[in-house]
This record gives C-alpha cells, sequence and structure tokens, in this order.
C-alpha cells in the first residue's frame, strides 16, 4: 500500500519537475535566467496565471492554445511533463526504496532536460552535463557503487571515446554534446551498458529517420537532433539492459 502510494506521488513530482525541466531545457541554452520572467505565452506575452500551469492538464483543458491568442502550445511542453512523470513512478516501482532510485532520478531529469533543449536548438548545454555530473560522480563514488568499482569510470571512458571516434571518422556528425552525454552516461550506466545504449540509439534514430523519410517529414541528409534517441537508448539500457542482454543470449545460444 505504501509503495502503491510512493508511486503515485513520484509520478505528481515527475509532472511537476517536468513542467520546470521544460523552462532549464528553453532558457539555459540561450544564456536566459529560469527564475525571470515567469511562464508568459511567446506570442502575445501574457503572463500565464496558475491555472494554465497545471502539468498536461491546463494543456489539455485549453485545448493546446493560449487563452489569449489562440497560439497552438507546442507539444514539447505536456510530452516533457507526462514523460517525466511516468519515469519518476517507474524508477521507484522498479527500483524501491535503495540508494539507486536517487541516481535513477538524476539520470531522468538530466535526460528530460536534454531531451527539450535539443529538440529545440539541436544542444545539450554544457551547465547542464557540469551541474549533473558532480552529484551523479558522488552517487557511484560514496552511494551507489558499481561493481566492480571502475565499471563506471571504464564507462565514462568508452563513452567519450567512442563517440569522439564516431565524430573524428564522420567528420563533425557528432556534436560535442553527445560527446560529452556518453561520458556521464557511462559513468553511471558502465562499460556493457553504455555500449548497449550506444547501439539502441543509433537503432530508435535509424527507424526514425527511416520512418520520417517515407513520410516526407524530413529531407535527406537533413539534421535531427540526436539526443532525445540517446535519451530513449539510455533509459532503456537502464531499466531494462540486463533482460535485454540475457534475452539477446537466449536466442541466439539455444
Amino acid at each position: 500500500m505504501i509503495d502503491s502510494i510512493m508511486v503515485g506521488y513520484l509520478a505528481v513530482v515527475g509532472l511537476v519537475f517536468g513542467s520546470f525541466y521544460n523552462v532549464v531545457g528553453l532558457r539555459v541554452p540561450v544564456g536566459a535566467s529560469i527564475v525571470k520572467p515567469r511562464s508568459h505565452c511567446s506570442k502575445c506575452e501574457r503572463t500565464l496565471e496558475a491555472k494554465e500551469l497545471i502539468p498536461v492538464f491546463s494543456f489539455l483543458v485549453q485545448g493546446g492554445s493560449c487563452r489569449t491568442c489562440d497560439t497552438k502550445i507546442s507539444f514539447l511542453y505536456p510530452t516533457t511533463e507526462l514523460m517525466t512523470g511516468i519515469l519518476f513512478a517507474l524508477s521507484f516501482y522498479l527500483l524501491g526504496w535503495s540508494p539507486e532510485t536517487i541516481v535513477a532520478l538524476l539520470l531522468v531529469s538530466l535526460l528530460a532536460i536534454i531531451f527539450v533543449s535539443d529538440m529545440r536548438y539541436m544542444l545539450i548545454p554544457d551547465k547542464v552535463l557540469l551541474f549533473f555530473t558532480v552529484p551523479l560522480i558522488l552517487m557511484r563514488v560514496f552511494v551507489a557503487p558499481l561493481t566492480p568499482w571502475w565499471d563506471a569510470w571504464f564507462g565514462a571512458l568508452l563513452g567519450f571515446g567512442l563517440l569522439l571516434l564516431i565524430a573524428i571518422i564522420s567528420r563533425g556528425g557528432m556534436g560535442g554534446g553527445d560527446i560529452k552525454l556518453f561520458a556521464v552516461l557511462g559513468l553511471v550506466l558502465g562499460w556493457k551498458m553504455v555500449l548497449l545504449t550506444l547501439f539502441l540509439a543509433s537503432t530508435y534514430g535509424a527507424i526514425f529517420g527511416g520512418g520520417a523519410l517515407l513520410l516526407r517529414k524530413v529531407k535527406r541528409k537533413q539534421a535531427i537532433p540526436f539526443g532525445p534517441f540517446i535519451a530513449a537508448g539510455a533509459l532503456t539500457a537502464y531499466f531494462f539492459g540486463n533482460d535485454l542482454i540475457r534475452l539477446y543470449i537466449e536466442l541466439v545460444l539455444y
């Protein structure tokens, strides 16, 4: 009963934090304050009322439009809020009362902000990576270390090195933010899961890119943000990586 209440509580907390992560992801890349000005319509610049800031619910009630000027509100806002709420709840549901749950919430928070910033600006801010790297290092060293202890450090080195090599070979096909992000992911996931993250992110990106080309939503050689696919790959590997590896081995060997 208590665990069910906690799952619901974290879902609500995630919705609220997701709303805040929208602000961070949209303002930090352009050097704007995350405190001032208050949330407002990007077109008519009217300051939003409290009832317009309820995560997901306000978007649905207003029909996805500003109440004053009818400007369409980006689906990026409710998507980030909803996914953060779901992932916060999932973290506790899968990990329960453990130090690793804190790592999971930090990881989800980092990736939610990166999802917003990369979708809007195709940019992964160094400030965001640095802000989360410090507590993640502390967690992996003192509170929730990986086994063996060197796994996190080797994962960080491998993640950084692989993406740097890809960037060199592709002559800029991989951004600096992606390279640094993979170093942080390696720290959290370890070397095996960071490799799986790269595979999953590439697979997700290929499926989405191929589908978008077929539907003519993007043009050939048009740049698309890779951060959201990295986020999806990292979360899949983090929560379900061992199960996926076990399934793969069973299918191949048996």
